[in-house]
């Protein structure tokens, strides 16, 4: 289930757990302004990192790093001072901060996966999932051709929802769109899932929550849970557990929308300073 919630400056969602991957600072496609909205957003009890936080592959080919990616880290480590659990599980675009695994920085811990309970009792495996992808694994060439195209197509989009805030439309993701169009597109995601969802059975848990292919979902494979995150590239998605052990995810990129310019302008510059 996808759900578009309104929450305004005096309101926060309070949850137990939220789970986001693919952020991506340090590459233009980097949503950091709706991810900072959301942060600001939200209370909860544990933060889980899902991997390819940081983009180093972009960095090393164009290097950018505006303000803003700079407040979506302090927001996260403010959040880690003030009682939220940190996991941070690295993923292919970050993966020098596997070297790190076992450390803690500013009270954020650094696995290469974990193990998550919820409050209902059900055991994820949470990792990145970067690790079965034979593109990534085996073609480190041909991984940075798709992201090239990747980097041109996300350039289309920025084009396209330009277009469309003119005539008070959405938030529309035309790489997601063009996924799920393209019968090797889904057949790669299908794949993927089934491939998470085999290797948490092994691993003797109920369910996985990963990221890595920035489509998000939440489905049963087999009697497994299998759930990604999604991205904020294209999608500006997470995983939620509320309190009673729901999961579900978020799409934040319309409820960004909505907000008003003194709205993010507290967000951004009382609140970060704080």
């Amino acid at each position: 289930m996808v759900w578009i919630p309104t929450v305004r400056k005096q309101q926060k969602l309070k949850v137990r757990s939220v789970f986001i991957s693919d952020i991506h600072l340090g590459f233009k496609g980097c949503q950091a302004d709706s991810l900072l909205h959301f942060l600001h957003s939200v209370e909860t009890d544990y933060l889980f990192l899902v991997g390819d936080i940081v983009d180093f592959w972009a960095l090393m080919k164009n290097p950018i790093w505006p303000q803003k990616h700079t407040n979506v880290i302090r927001s996260i480590l403010g959040k880690a001072k003030h009682e939220t659990k940190v996991i941070y599980v690295p993923g292919n675009h970050d993966d020098s901060m596997r070297d790190y695994v076992g450390h803690k920085f500013g009270n954020v811990e650094i696995h290469r996966d974990y193990v998550h309970t919820t409050v209902d009792g059900r055991k994820l495996l949470v990792m990145h999932g970067d690790e079965f992808d034979l593109i990534v694994k085996n073609s480190r060439w041909l991984s940075n051709l798709g992201s090239y195209l990747y980097d041109k197509l996300l350039s289309l989009n920025h084009i396209v929802n330009g277009i469309r805030r003119l005539f008070n439309r959405s938030y529309w993701s035309l790489a997601a769109y063009l996924k799920h169009k393209v019968k090797n597109a889904v057949d790669y995601i299908g794949n993927f899932e089934d491939a998470l969802a085999h290797f948490a059975e092994e691993r003797g848990v109920d369910g996985v929550v990963c990221g890595h292919i920035h489509h998000a979902e939440i489905r049963d494979i087999n009697g497994i849970l299998y759930c990604n995150d999604g991205d904020w590239v294209e999608s500006c998605t997470s995983l939620i557990e509320y309190n009673d052990g729901q999961l579900e995810i978020l799409h934040w990129e319309n409820n960004f929308e909505q907000s008003t310019i003194s709205e993010l302008e507290e967000i951004l510059g009382t609140r970060d300073a704080a």
